[in-house]
């Protein structure tokens, strides 16, 4: 029992550097990049057989919470560190962090195939996710409740459309919390009343809402062109995020996120490169 218990303690101080002779990432956060994580993680493998990725989502702030504790190397948010947690960062290992802007996203507004609303303004959607409109009819839809999905707490989606949508209020105690953007599309595509939010590359199965700023103002549809241009109001950067300027086999994972072929996954997966 005891040499079992030192094996354990050799393996996992080994962890976080050499797995088996393989240099070990840890790739942790933002559900909404899961799915573009993975795919640049299995990719670089193939070419790179001596360095192993592990992904894993949980929200951003979970990924920001690992990244402080020394429990990730990478963390992986669709949101901007907060101050107090570049502070912490700071307190605890000497460097505020290092962050890298790795895609752009349209945050899309998901609505169910059969929804006849094809555009809301900035200020409906607040409306809609702070409990002043409750019926479709109100917003040019069917007379029905409005059955409103969203993102839980930790995640960097549910920060930044408080935020930038509803401009720091509250939502409404309806809005029906789900576990990640999958499971938002999920509920939407099979409820006819309901809306949600989310990474653009999740939009499958549903209808993606126009958006546009003001009552007054042309929608846009979160594509390409429109999040470069700036005039899809919704869109953000997604990032990644390290304690200190990365090295060795960790500098060359995330310069090949960023290049040419990295960048190309981006577009494969449905998010925008930002090359």
């Amino acid at each position: 029992m005891k040499q079992a218990g030192i094996l354990v303690l050799a393996l996992a101080l080994l962890s976080n550097m050499t797995l088996f002779g393989q240099e070990k990432i840890t790739v942790k956060g933002s559900d909404t990049m899961v799915i573009l994580a993975q795919r640049w993680a299995e990719k670089y493998m193939v070419a790179h057989p001596d360095v192993v990725i592990q992904v894993t989502g949980g929200g951003s702030g979970v990924g920001i919470s690992a990244l402080i504790n020394g429990a990730t190397d990478i963390c992986n948010a669709s949101r901007p560190m907060k101050p107090s947690e570049f502070d912490k960062l700071k307190q605890r290992y000497g460097t505020r962090g290092v962050e890298i802007k790795s895609a752009l996203d349209g945050l899309s507004v998901y609505a169910n195939a059969e929804c006849p609303v094809q555009e809301l303004s900035l200020g409906q959607l607040k409306d809609i996710y702070t409990g002043k409109i409750t019926n479709w009819k109100d917003i040019g839809g069917p007379n029905a409740k409005i059955i409103l999905y969203g993102r839980e707490n930790s995640s960097g989606t549910y920060v930044y459309f408080k935020d930038n949508v509803l401009m720091g209020d509250d939502y409404t105690s309806t809005v029906q919390s789900m576990p990640g953007t999958a499971a938002v599309v999920n509920a939407v595509a099979k409820d006819k009343n309901g809306i949600g939010y989310g990474g653009a590359a999740y939009g499958k199965g549903i209808r993606e809402v126009k958006v546009k700023k003001d009552a007054t103002s042309p929608a846009y549809a979160p594509t390409v062109e429109n999040i470069k241009s700036g005039d899809y109001p919704i869109s953000r950067y997604l990032y990644m995020y390290v304690r200190n300027r990365p090295t060795g086999a960790l500098k060359n994972y995330i310069d090949w996120t960023l290049s040419e072929e990295g960048q190309k996954i981006v577009s494969e997966v449905g998010y925008f490169p930002i090359r």
